[in-house]
């Protein structure tokens, strides 16, 4: 029936900082072991060098000292012992026992590759050139954090793995152009162009395919694949000029892919430019004129105890639908407890499979959720009585609090609520397509809005999508209101009207 929804913001990898640096200080404690113990048995080797020198000087004198036949043993029999120990001792045994607890709680495999596509996602959605993301270069970021020649590298490969050859042109594109700048890197270059070439071809471009191959074979001409590619690729080239009537292309240039270059391939979502023009900011449809008949108040619920003394601030923020945003609805205290409450519980965020019910991840809905009852803590039961005050409507028959975290290229793209926000240094507005509307997140205000009409037809126009996050972390707190329960709050009608 509505949903009504609070921002408040928390990095969702904070834990995995402040385990880096405890980790960061056990491996300086074990370089530090690992240093005494050097020194001793430096100090060792020093001792037993010069005893040494002079014993095998003349042994026969030397041992008619009975002093020194009696060191001589005592060393062999037990200070050589104590050096075996001293350099059998692994002072790494902390290291290793601190890296074996933290490592249950860290990224795997699909976590990287996750968190690679987010990039790509945000590199998509904020029309993101590979140059600028590499050197850091972001809005709403006032220092840059460097993606090195390996790091693109693996973006390309991680792309290319996913038969995303668009995005493996850019990356492996990036990693070459910053090669070839003279950047240090370990990945050789005859394993970018490998991945570029290839992935040009699958983007329909055989010339520079072939010119990129030709740089290949020029570098590694024992390569196992170049020369057949090369011969592939011309082969096909002149097949293809050949059915055209064209005479024989000259080669391609060396000059770097640039964004736009190739299209980007279309895929499920029909209103994908849409969603990401207003992500962007772009296609807002609030004319200066409508935008005037949007008002501020104070609201006390009509004249509910609870807000006679302390109204909520509201403010419109679109006129039809009406959406609206109730500023300070949650304090500084709230906020952190509720994190704290979610934050254990914090799972990949499901979405219902239309087609056999079941709960399943899914590629357009990235973020992390938790769902708080009531019953669990006074700030809990606290905000729903502050939703219930608010709205008017009864929180009883409502499902219970969600928490969601949507990191760096966390999003939901467009969907209904109706069979069914944190400040955000840039990116992470909610968006609705249907009539172009972009609501940005601010920390501790909550936006609310009805998805059924009176007649309890739902309202298509509120289908709506969480743009990704580009800097920063948006958490939210999601309460969905049914219908049921509310005959005498919000009674029903005949028409559609909101």
């Amino acid at each position: 029936m509505a949903l009504f929804s609070f921002h408040f913001p928390l990095g969702q990898m904070t834990d995995l900082i402040y385990t880096e640096k405890e980790l960061v200080q056990s491996l300086k404690e074990y370089i530090q072991a690992e240093e005494s113990k050097l020194a001793a048995v430096k100090s060792w080797a020093n001792k037993l060098d010069v005893l040494t020198r002079a014993s095998t000087s003349d042994p026969e004198v030397y041992l008619a000292h009975p002093v020194n036949a009696y060191k001589l043993m005592k060393r062999l029999n037990t200070e050589w012992s104590e050096l075996e120990s001293l350099v059998l001792q692994d002072p790494s045994d902390g290291f290793i026992s601190n890296m074996t607890v933290h490592r249950q709680y860290f990224p795997d495999e699909e976590d990287e590759k996750g968190a690679a596509k987010a990039l790509m996602r945000l590199q998509d959605t904020y029309k993101l050139d590979s140059e600028s993301f590499s050197k850091g270069k972001l809005p709403g970021m006032h220092h840059n954090a460097i993606l090195t020649v390996d790091d693109c590298y693996d973006m390309g490969k991680t792309a290319y793995n996913e038969a995303d050859y668009y995005h493996a042109v850019l990356w492996m594109q990036q990693a070459l152009r910053q090669m070839d700048a003279g950047e240090e890197h370990v990945v050789s270059k005859a394993d970018v162009l490998d991945y570029l070439s290839y992935s040009v071809y699958q983007m329909g471009d055989l010339p520079r395919a072939i010119e990129l191959t030709r740089r290949l074979v020029a570098i590694d001409s024992s390569h196992q694949r170049a020369g057949g590619n090369l011969r592939y690729f011309e082969k096909l080239l002149s097949k293809q000029l050949k059915e055209l009537n064209q005479e024989v292309q000259e080669p391609a240039t060396e000059e770097p892919i640039q964004l736009g270059t190739y299209k980007r391939p279309k895929d499920y979502l029909p209103e994908r430019e849409i969603y990401e023009g207003l992500c962007r900011g772009e296609g807002v449809k609030m004319t200066s004129e409508r935008r005037s008949r949007l008002y501020c108040r104070y609201h006390d619920g009509n004249r509910n105890p609870r807000l006679l003394l302390q109204p909520m601030k509201e403010e419109d923020e679109w006129d039809s639908p009406h959406i609206v945003r109730y500023l300070n609805a949650l304090s500084d205290s709230e906020i952190e407890k509720i994190k704290e409450l979610a934050k254990p519980r914090l799972a990949r965020a499901t979405v219902r499979d239309p087609k056999t019910g079941v709960l399943t991840t899914a590629n357009y809905r990235v973020s992390k959720s938790a769902w708080l009852e009531g019953e669990e803590d006074p700030v809990i039961e606290r905000v729903n009585q502050r939703i219930e005050d608010i709205t008017g409507l009864t929180t009883q028959t409502a499902e219970l609090l969600q928490i969601a975290n949507y990191g760096v290229g966390g999003q939901y793209e467009p969907h209904f609520d109706f069979s069914r926000m944190s400040d955000v240094e840039a990116g992470g507005a909610t968006v609705f397509p249907d009539f172009g509307a972009a609501i940005y997140p601010k920390k501790g205000t909550a936006v609310f809005w009805y998805n059924l009409f009176r007649s309890g037809e739902g309202d298509y126009r509120t289908r709506h999508a969480a743009c990704p996050v580009l800097v920063g972390c948006k958490w939210v707190s999601n309460k969905w209101i049914h219908e049921r329960g509310q005959e005498f709050r919000r009674p029903c009608g005949l028409t559609e009207v909101d």
